[in-house]
């Protein structure tokens, strides 16, 4: 019962902020109950298709998740990940760095249903939004709310993702990179910790393995035995997936435990513990996995306001792939 209260205060907390920040950021249409009279059941659409989707495969959940920021980070959450390449455009999913996205059928899913209830209502931004929160809560992670009222964007384009977070960052790079969407240091280390779910391919870290760059030695962050672990897994090929730590498919605080072992899979991982400016974070999250449920939580809904569409700036798009 007592676990029951404190969710809920943490909800109401969320809410608080999230009305006060979605004021400073000029997001006053979004709101909690967006769709309450629009569409009533939005909410139990969208976390009954994701829960279907990760009862058959709890891999998805990681591939939700990634969506969410994949999308933000681009343009804003403006389901613009979403958009199907064209014969005159080559859309942000075909960039290299979003070929490893999964989830698109569980949102198509989800969209479809909807418009069969509310057509013409419910953006497809704010089901990757609401998928990506479900997701979460559903792998072990934190319940938290979102605000509601995100338009589609009509651009997709795959020179923009460049904005997209490099895997051979360091933290210096992250935090200008993350700083420049307004987050602080400690806000893009949790955000981070999103990296407790799934896997990475080889060809994203094997660079820090001498057998596959002869310029340099094994990366020194890397643990020894960890390093030859890599070394012989990705002999299978650049496209082997790795865990990003051993609880791949829970939501939990392993990730920061790996990192304090010198398991960080990417270099954008194990850097967040060699840098003294966010060591003491990851050792807090590592400690302490209630405050890093709570920081993700507000860093989520933060991120989920990023350059939001509103009104006419955009639409609610009919089909998910591609513009009305």
């Amino acid at each position: 019962m007592a676990n029951i209260v404190l969710l809920h205060l943490v909800n109401l907390f969320l809410i608080v902020e999230v009305v006060i920040k979605g004021t400073k950021m000029g997001v006053e249409a979004l709101s909690m109950d967006y769709y309450v009279t629009r569409c009533p059941f939005v909410e139990s659409i969208v976390r009954n298709t994701v829960n279907q989707a990760l009862q058959n495969d709890p891999t998805l959940a990681a591939g939700l998740l990634r969506m969410h920021f994949h999308d933000c980070f681009v343009q804003g959450c403006d389901g613009s990940v979403l958009i199907d390449s064209t014969n005159d455009n080559t859309a942000e999913k075909d960039s290299p760095a979003n070929l490893s996205l999964r989830g698109y059928e569980v949102i198509d899913q989800a969209k479809q249903a909807i418009e069969g209830l509310c057509p013409g209502v419910v953006s497809c931004a704010d089901i990757v939004a609401m998928a990506a929160r479900d997701a979460v809560f559903w792998a072990g992670g934190p319940v938290y709310d979102i605000p509601k009222g995100r338009m589609d964007g009509r651009r997709s384009k795959i020179q923009d993702t460049i904005a997209l977070p490099a895997p051979s960052l360091n933290s210096s790079d992250l935090i200008t990179a993350f700083g420049q969407r307004g987050f602080s240091a400690q806000e893009m280390v949790v955000l981070s910790g999103a990296h407790t779910l799934g896997m990475a391919r080889c060809s994203s870290f094997k660079n820090r393995l001498n057998k596959f760059n002869s310029t340099h030695d094994v990366d020194p962050t890397l643990d020894s035995n960890f390093a030859r672990i890599l070394t012989r897994t990705c002999t299978a090929g650049d496209n082997t997936a790795v865990p990003f730590d051993w609880t791949s498919t829970n939501f939990d605080n392993a990730y920061f435990n790996a990192l304090q072992l010198g398991g960080g899979v990417l270099t954008s991982d194990e850097t967040l513990f060699m840098s003294a400016r966010t060591r003491g974070i990851v050792n807090a999250y590592a400690l302490n996995q209630a405050r890093f449920f709570f920081d993700f939580s507000q860093a989520m809904v933060k991120m989920g306001l990023i350059d939001v569409k509103e009104g006419s700036q955009g639409e609610v798009r009919s089909s998910c792939r591609k513009i009305n």
